[in-house]
């Protein structure tokens, strides 16, 4: 059964950021296998994934930097729930918007059709991180005073490398050299725990995000398919160019028992097709060493 407030022992040590994680027996020949996947799909793949349960870890590529796209609306969401509504208010502050705002996003599923109303920041939240609609994402970022105030949140809950600095579109374009609108699969993967098993954010602010984190509608290809019958998942997945292809979430065992998956994909050509085949791959291969 799966419960949110997820406040236990086997999750603390997992939420703090200087916890040493232990790689799971066998993870030469799952990285002979990740490696595998890298060279049939022409990819670079990066991962982390852990069974808080188990104490089990695997790392592969998981500290090097990889284009973050929209994982980051997690991080957003979580930033507006923590630092600005503190009164239990905010959420129900309407925001208004124009048609300018919906075109500049490019992708708007649920804003396009409430320029004339106006939306609530609730339903902004809603449709970041499960439509992952990017006009709804940017009115977050300038409620919260930019793209910079992510990475801030981010320091403040112990991740030292995931960084926003751009908004969307623009942000996803992914480039190999680029620093800016990056992560790690190791530091975006323990941010995820953190926030939907550790204590970064008060039980109330954690229940509301893993709600709206278990109604992603677009990891149907990604994570959905690599996980058993039976199993509960509250993840985000990311696009970009250069083939880019993300999905990080925390998947729940039929008993309850959580697994925090991170897997970042990218290629080496600006006009290259990402792979949501990929992602699944990995995850199975990752699921199925952890579980």
């Amino acid at each position: 059964m799966l419960t949110l407030g997820a406040g236990t022992a086997l999750t603390a040590a997992l939420a703090t950021s200087g916890t040493a994680y232990a790689s799971t027996p066998g993870d030469d020949e799952i990285c002979r296998r990740l490696s595998r996947l890298e060279r049939e799909h022409s990819a670079r793949v990066g991962v982390f994934a852990h069974n808080p349960r188990t104490g089990r870890t695997v790392r592969y590529r998981a500290d090097e930097r990889f284009p973050m796209c929209s994982v980051f609306k997690t991080l957003a969401v979580a930033a507006v729930l923590r630092d600005l509504d503190h009164d239990g208010t905010f959420l129900a502050k309407r925001v208004h918007y124009t048609q300018g705002d919906v075109d500049k996003a490019v992708w708007a599923p649920v804003t396009k059709d409430h320029i004339a109303d106006g939306m609530t920041v609730a339903a902004l939240c809603e449709a970041t991180i499960q439509q992952s609609d990017n006009a709804a994402a940017n009115l977050l970022l300038r409620e919260l005073g930019g793209p910079d105030a992510v990475t801030r949140f981010c320091r403040s809950v112990g991740d030292p490398v995931t960084r926003l600095d751009r908004w969307e579109p623009t942000l996803n374009s992914a480039e190999p050299w680029r620093v800016e609108d990056t992560t790690s699969p190791r530091a975006i993967g323990r941010t995820y725990a953190r926030l939907v098993l550790g204590d970064a954010l008060a039980p109330e602010d954690r229940e509301r995000l893993t709600k709206w984190l278990l109604g992603n509608t677009t990891s149907t290809d990604r994570f959905r398919k690599a996980l058993p019958p039976g199993w509960t998942l509250g993840d985000k997945t990311g696009a970009g160019s250069y083939g880019t292809n993300n999905d990080v979430g925390v998947a729940w065992s039929p008993d309850g028992s959580p697994l925090v998956l991170s897997v970042l994909t990218t290629k080496h050509s600006p006009d290259a097709k990402g792979e949501d085949a990929l992602v699944a791959e990995t995850a199975k291969l990752l699921v199925s060493a952890l579980a």
